[in-house]
């Protein structure tokens, strides 16, 4: 299908669904007309980073006019979107500096560009908080990635909203939500789940709240908010960005990265934030492997010639949204194949390793968790007049003493972590099991067929947030469940996503996954297909679309209710992969 045609499509079905919502008057309101993305005659939704740069450059443009612009958007949509927790005082101040710098001749590749990191990256002069009330207020200086992209000249104006502690807390939980910041929506549909921990970076990215946004993952909470949102989102190798500063799960999987409306925007976040770190070790390998600007990998031609796997099996329920997904997959082969490549279907990942990874995040987290306290949370809580937790019991004692704040969720994965014994060898030993095995799984498949990529669904199409403690935004909804995060997770490889198409107007995202410091390659591909379909058009703010997108479908609380008989862990298992 070409590109011109596909978008037509894409448009008419949002046009129909407008047609059809019903909600506060409000909510139709903005869906009828949404706020335009124009500033001072240019439209930012469809502008890349060095196309404001090179405006900014003939002073067409200003950092100050556009900061003010995402300054007053944010203003304007947040009580609909509540995505972003705080917004940066200085803000202002830095877009007149950096206009300062201009004119004297500044040309670093980020120099006033606006952007919002989530709310478990430090930022000096904003809290970080992962949006718990036990870090409120906590404000240490900047993580090693925020100095980085400051040096590159970036304004960072905000903190996004996120899945309190990364959604390594409670079983069940809501995607999205914090204590803080409260529930987070996708802007296609206000009613359905925004998916991930970055979530907030991912409505930022999506309805322009900021030229682009830092997220973060241990497993799917860059590429599933990216997917479900429509957007970019790159999960770099680790070590590619550094950890330090970042409020952690497991130093095993974690990593910061870019989101942004396209491939072009996330490379060049990708290359300013890159540097090798003295107090993250994984950062000495980069050596070699990293690079400070990725749009030279930017091809529009890559995919000629390259060999694509496609990873179907194990990836999404069958059958419950089989026929329903099906056809973007197949979409994608179309494009890829138009554009030269060569597909080789049913190159399957297998991800049987990944049974240990929970029970390895679990004592990873009890320990890492303790290390960012003790070095970080440093001071008295504003709000309860107490110094700062600085232990996992802590952190649960601290939820018991506060359910007025941090209800309604529980605390079952903190309490599941609190009672390992840490850092020891039994956990090593249960991380030796996971994370090896995916790799050499990878390299293996990889290798056997010759490919310079394997491709997957990223994402299901957005589920209905549902904020009963007693069921979460999964239960009862696994329909939706689309997961092919484990792989560059686990073995701490690269993937980015790319919008690849619309059901019902929900996006959905196609994720290319490499190997090792395979980012210049992936980024590349990914480049070419987003220019060859140019899937995605901006959200419509559409107040919802009901909740009947697999008819005929087995009752999926049923669905539910078996999955969880099935394995000891149940929920949790599947919350894993939605940090």
């Amino acid at each position: 299908m070409n590109s011109r045609l596909r978008r037509s499509l894409v448009l008419t079905t949002l046009l129909a669904l407008l047609l059809g919502v019903s909600g506060a008057s409000a909510l139709i309101a903005l869906a009828a007309k949404p706020p335009d993305t124009r500033v001072a005659g240019i439209d930012v939704d469809a502008t890349t980073i060095p196309e404001l740069q090179e405006l900014m450059d003939r002073n067409r443009l200003k950092s100050v006019q556009l900061t003010q612009f995402y300054l007053h958007r944010i203003k304007k949509l947040n009580p609909t979107l509540n995505t972003v927790i705080t917004v940066s005082p200085t803000a202002l101040a830095d877009a007149r500096a950096a206009d300062k710098a201009r004119r004297d001749g500044d040309d670093r590749p980020l120099l006033g560009i606006p952007i919002i990191v989530k709310d478990n990256v430090n930022t000096a002069g904003m809290p970080t908080t992962a949006g718990s009330w036990a870090l409120a207020g906590s404000t240490p200086d900047d993580a090693f990635i925020a100095k980085q992209l400051k040096a590159a000249g970036a304004i960072i104006i905000g903190k996004a909203n996120l899945s309190e502690w990364a959604n390594f807390r409670s079983g069940p939980s809501s995607s999205g939500w914090s204590g803080i910041g409260g529930q987070t929506n996708m802007p296609y549909v206000l009613d359905r789940n925004p998916c991930g921990s970055s979530s907030g970076s991912g409505v930022v990215a999506a309805a322009d709240l900021a030229v682009a946004a830092v997220g973060t993952e241990t497993d799917g909470s860059i590429v599933c908010p990216s997917g479900a949102n429509g957007v970019v989102g790159i999960k770099p190798t680790l070590g590619l960005w550094s950890r330090a500063g970042v409020v952690p799960i497991s130093a095993d999987q974690d990593t910061a990265g870019p989101m942004a409306r396209n491939v072009t925007d996330a490379a060049v976040l990708l290359g300013a934030a890159t540097g090798v770190d003295a107090n993250d070790a994984a950062t000495a390998a980069q050596a070699g492997n990293a690079f400070t600007d990725y749009t030279r990998f930017l091809d529009d031609e890559a995919l000629e010639g390259a060999r694509i796997g496609v990873w179907r099996a194990g990836t999404y329920n069958e059958p419950l949204v089989g026929s329903v997904v099906e056809p973007i997959i197949d979409d994608v082969v179309d494009a890829l194949e138009d554009e030269g490549a060569t597909v080789i279907d049913g190159t399957d990942i297998d991800l049987s390793a990944t049974a240990g990874e929970f029970p390895a995040l679990l004592c990873e987290f009890k320990s890492d968790i303790a290390t960012y306290l003790q070095t970080y949370a440093d001071g008295t809580n504003p709000v309860t007049g107490q110094p700062y937790p600085q232990t996992l019991a802590e952190l649960i004692a601290f939820n018991q003493a506060h359910p007025e704040l941090e209800g309604p969720w529980n605390d079952l994965v903190f309490e599941l972590a609190e009672a390992t014994n840490g850092r020891d060898a039994e956990c090593a030993a249960i991380r030796a099991g996971v994370t090896p095995p995916v790799q050499a799984e990878i390299d293996a498949l990889m290798a056997e067929h010759d490919l310079d990529a394997i491709v997957a669904l990223t994402n299901g199409p957005a589920w209905p947030t549902n904020d009963n403690p007693n069921e979460g935004d999964l239960d009862g909804h696994f329909e939706y469940f689309v997961g092919s995060s484990g792989a560059a997770a686990v073995s701490g490889y690269a993937d980015i996503t790319v919008p690849a198409g619309y059901i019902a107007g929900l996006p959905m995202g196609i994720t290319f996954i490499g190997g090792r410091w395979s980012e210049p390659e992936l980024l590349g591909l990914a480049y070419d297909y987003e220019q060859a379909t140019q899937v995605r058009v901006p959200p419509q703010f559409i107040p919802t679309i009901g909740d009947d997108l697999f008819p005929g479908a087995p009752n999926p609380a049923e669905q539910a209710r078996a999955l969880r008989q099935q394995t000891a862990h149940g929920q949790r298992e599947v919350a894993v992969r939605f940090r």
